[in-house]
């Protein structure tokens, strides 16, 4: 369950919040991309092998597909060689529910031996059920949506009973030695006390390794358009959520400069392009959230999109976004070109 609504992409896996071996690793990428003065380059690569999802979400709009996309399930090789064509050091696999893909362990395996940074994105539904077919690494995550406590949840996917098998599949893939991070998704309907709430729960007692903050974003194929945030909205209900000191207490999983950005103490422009989306239909333009065509390369997509087209103020489709998908790579290179910044970083890891 990759919600297309700022959610689970794996997106929000790109911080400098990261265990400092990966921020070491990701923070030389950035510099030898600086040093060879390129301009646009990838920092995680958005893979989305499959469309089919084994839950039907308000908030999502990817089973919107006709019926004979959401039967295609991409080839390992053709999923490998998208990520060895745009070069990016992580990978989010997403959907879709990528455990529905038949091959989905020998995907993970093979990007895991290229030593990519990878994260499955899942709703944890078939999570126990597919545990054995994966191996722990330093380079593997799971990332589960958790969008609040049990009737939040619940009906955030509408479904019931989903909170409650993922509860049980985040404890027993720790138990197994696996990494787990969680990705949850923020609507009107919540308030800074129900984020509180549920980070607490998954800091203090479900004790996930790390933790993603999502503004939903409007996704136009969702079913569910009344209950997105606005940027104000966002700004505020962040702003007391992290107030008395419960920011630097919790173990979220981004960049300080991109938190700053969710209070709206800092802003910065949109660089869709540091996470391309690649797909069945091919590189999506300009991002996951939005379907602007498809290119057949990574080179045709860099290369042939107007990026200054994108971002709150250009488009008027973007004018509530606050995704990661758009600003967290802003926060990062930020960070990286900032001393002051890169300290503060390392410090928070």
């Amino acid at each position: 369950m990759d919600q297309p609504d700022g959610g689970a992409s794996g997106s929000g896996v790109l911080t400098m919040g990261m265990p400092l071996r990966q921020s070491m690793r990701i923070g030389r990428y950035l510099i030898g991309q600086k040093l060879r003065r390129r301009t646009h380059f990838p920092l995680l690569l958005e893979l989305e092998p499959l469309f089919a999802c084994n839950l039907a979400c308000a908030g999502c709009g990817k089973i919107q597909h006709p019926a004979d996309v959401l039967k295609r399930r991409m080839p390992v090789e053709q999923a490998i060689a998208a990520v060895e064509e745009c070069g990016a050091p992580m990978v989010s696999i997403a959907g879709g529910e990528p455990l529905m893909h038949p091959e989905i362990d020998k995907i993970v395996d093979e990007l895991v031996k290229r030593r990519k940074y990878v994260f499955l994105c899942t709703n944890a539904a078939l999570l126990r059920k597919k545990l054995d077919r994966f191996r722990p690494s330093r380079y593997f995550s799971f990332a589960i949506h958790i969008d609040g406590l049990r009737e939040r949840h619940d009906a955030s996917v509408c479904k019931e009973g989903v909170f409650d098998e993922a509860v049980a599949a985040v404890k027993e893939a720790k138990r197994r030695g696996f990494r787990v991070t969680s990705n949850t998704t923020f609507f009107s309907t919540d308030t800074p006390q129900t984020v509180i709430e549920v980070l607490d729960y998954l800091n203090d007692e479900l004790r996930v390794d790390q933790m993603m903050l999502s503004p939903a974003y409007a996704y136009d194929k969702a079913p569910d358009q009344d209950h997105f945030l606005g940027v104000t909205e966002t700004r505020t209900m962040f702003r007391k959520a992290f107030a008395d000191g419960r920011r630097k207490r919790w173990r979220l999983n981004h960049s300080p400069l991109f938190l700053d950005f969710l209070e709206g103490k800092v802003d910065f422009p949109c660089t869709a392009w540091a996470i391309p989306s690649y797909s069945l239909f091919g590189w999506q333009r300009p991002c996951y959230l939005l379907g602007d065509g498809y290119a057949k390369t990574y080179r045709e997509l860099i290369e042939t999109t107007d990026w200054s087209a994108y971002g709150r103020g250009r488009d008027p489709r973007c004018a509530n976004c606050m995704a990661h998908c758009g600003y967290e790579p802003t926060a990062v290179l930020a960070t990286v070109s900032s001393l002051r910044e890169s300290l503060r970083a390392i410090r928070s890891t």
